[in-house]
């Protein structure tokens, strides 16, 4: 089965509805894929969870669709940095709920998600905040704390080339959280530089294979 190649971004993110969850691609900017964020922006989806790496950069990609009062909560690890100042004021006044997860075990909780595992216990957190509430374990003699998988409605990822079936390849760091977003979400939108035809790409360099990926559309990504 061939994937929705879509004629553009607002094409790509129709549907997604009030209260989704939406994973968001990018380590900063690189790999964001800021022309589905600007869609989803046109398109009026709100009270969304957004999960993301940080709480957007400036002005612009996931920054803008928080400005818009669009996201009723972020997961991140990284909430606040020099350019942060959309989620810092957001978050100072209460208009925004908060949960910082440490990046590796965001990455596993959502490969969790992607794989059916239902829990996990990870020694990363223990004896802080991030633990607070949750079940722990002494397992060998060092303490684990339980994390539940996290599982998206949509994911918007950037990557490099897709052909007509949804295979995808990304470049550099670019690949960042792409891969694992799209094996956690019901539905996968991945904006791409370049579209080809089935079977121009070596299938020994395909990251993402078509089976995870529900919609491509040619858009600029952020290298």
């Amino acid at each position: 089965m061939t994937v929705q190649v879509c004629a553009d971004a607002d094409e790509a993110v129709a549907g997604i509805r009030d209260g989704s969850t939406v994973l968001v691609g990018g380590f900063g900017m690189a790999g964001m894929p800021v022309e589905l964020i600007d869609a989803l922006i046109r398109q009026g989806a709100s009270d969304l969870t957004v999960v993301s790496n940080n709480a957007g950069n400036g002005d612009t990609g996931l920054a803008a669709l928080l400005a818009k009062g669009r996201v009723r909560r972020i997961v991140c690890s990284f909430p606040r940095q020099s350019d942060s100042w959309v989620f810092d004021q957001l978050y100072r006044e209460g208009r925004i709920e908060l949960e910082v997860v440490p990046q590796g075990t965001l990455a596993e909780r959502m490969r969790a998600a992607g794989a059916g595992i239902g829990a996990f216990f990870s020694p990363t957190g223990v004896g802080t905040p991030l633990a607070e509430g949750k079940e722990t374990r002494e397992i060998g003699g060092r303490t684990y704390v339980l994390e539940h998988p996290i599982k998206g409605d949509v994911a918007l990822i950037g990557a490099h080339i897709a052909d007509r079936m949804g295979n995808l390849v990304y470049r550099k760091t670019a690949r960042n959280f792409g891969p694992v977003m799209a094996t956690a979400a019901t539905t996968v939108v991945a904006q791409v530089r370049e579209i080809v035809e089935t079977g121009a790409i070596d299938p020994e360099v395909v990251v993402t294979p078509s089976i995870y990926v529900d919609r491509v559309v040619r858009a600029g990504v952020a290298a």
